[in-house]
């Protein structure tokens, strides 16, 4: 059940990203003229998206990088096994079920999804409890958005993820490595926070099969694993839901698991990490660096005691 540790990432593997830039300008230029929509861009995998404040200024990893290097177990447990066999997943149609504690139950496709709000690029920090990190040019809308088209009632406490989970298309679902299908968990503060989204591209294109497609959700202040993929379903309880990895190891694997370099998982330092790319190792930041704005949440907990 352990995760493979990272392997160095040599610069010269590292994909160029000038011809995206030119793309991405491209595209912004023309959403401001209010043109984007007589571009095919659906067609070519494009996304009509625009910047976020909440972007972080770190120097991006490449698409080559995140999407060459991924924990996707449903696809193996290598972290080049998506990049190999996700390739036949199939995305559309897709629905996500919006169930439990809310006055509003729906099923949503994802031509609904794309319209809950303007999408936006948003780049974080991602950083896995095994201790490697990477910066990642996610395109999504705020998870608020879609919640609160489902009127969440005042019993809503938590928001339950649920992964498709088909041996058909899902190599790794027939081995036992996990309970499937993947479920992860958030607070309903948390999920509603303006950091958390769902994300359906990065790099301004349509999300990879092995990076979540069609849709994920991407919470950047807490270690990777809580970010679920492919996504089919989603509800609203009363009481903390059980999450996978907690369940296969909860000395291990808590339900919050924010980033904090002062908790050690059993078999590895959280202290330090090394970011994709990168030869030398860097103190990881508590919260991966996003306290300021999400410290309150936890104000009086005991974040050693509640990984």
């Amino acid at each position: 059940m352990l995760i493979r540790p990272v392997d160095h990432i040599l610069s010269s593997e590292i994909t160029p990203e000038a011809l995206w830039l030119n793309r991405r300008q491209l595209m912004t230029g023309v959403a401001a003229l209010g043109l984007a929509a007589a571009l095919p861009a659906q067609a070519a995998g494009e996304l009509v998206y625009r910047a976020s404040p909440l972007s972080v200024k770190d120097d991006k990893n490449s698409f080559e990088q995140i999407t060459q290097y991924n924990n996707f177990y449903e696809f193996g447990t290598g972290k080049d096994d998506p990049a190999q066999t996700a390739g036949k997943l199939k995305t559309r149609p897709w629905n996500i079920v919006i169930e439990g504690e809310c006055d509003k139950p729906h099923t949503f496709s994802m031509d609904e999804l794309l319209k809950i709000a303007p999408l936006e690029e948003r780049i974080y920090r991602l950083r896995c409890v095994e201790g490697w990190s990477m910066v990642i040019p996610w395109v999504g809308f705020p998870l608020s958005e879609l919640l609160k088209r489902v009127s969440p009632t005042s019993k809503a406490k938590y928001v339950e993820f649920i992964s498709l989970a088909d041996k058909e298309q899902m190599p790794g679902v027939q081995r036992s490595v996990l309970d499937w299908p993947y479920t992860e968990g958030l607070r309903i503060d948390e999920a509603m926070h303006p950091l958390t989204i769902m994300a359906v591209g990065l790099y301004g294109k349509v999300l990879p099969n092995q990076n979540g497609a069609p849709i994920r959700v991407v919470v950047p202040w807490k270690y990777g694993f809580k970010s679920a993929k492919s996504i089919v379903k989603i509800r609203l309880t009363e009481k903390q839901p059980q999450t996978s990895w907690n369940k296969a190891g909860p000395n291990e694997y808590g339900f919050y698991s924010n980033v904090n370099p002062e908790v050690d998982h059993p078999r590895w330092s959280q202290a330090t990490e090394r970011r994709i790319g990168e030869f030398f190792k860097r103190k990881t930041l508590m919260f991966n660096g996003y306290g300021e704005q999400v410290a309150g949440m936890y104000k009086g907990m005991d974040l050693k005691k509640l990984f």
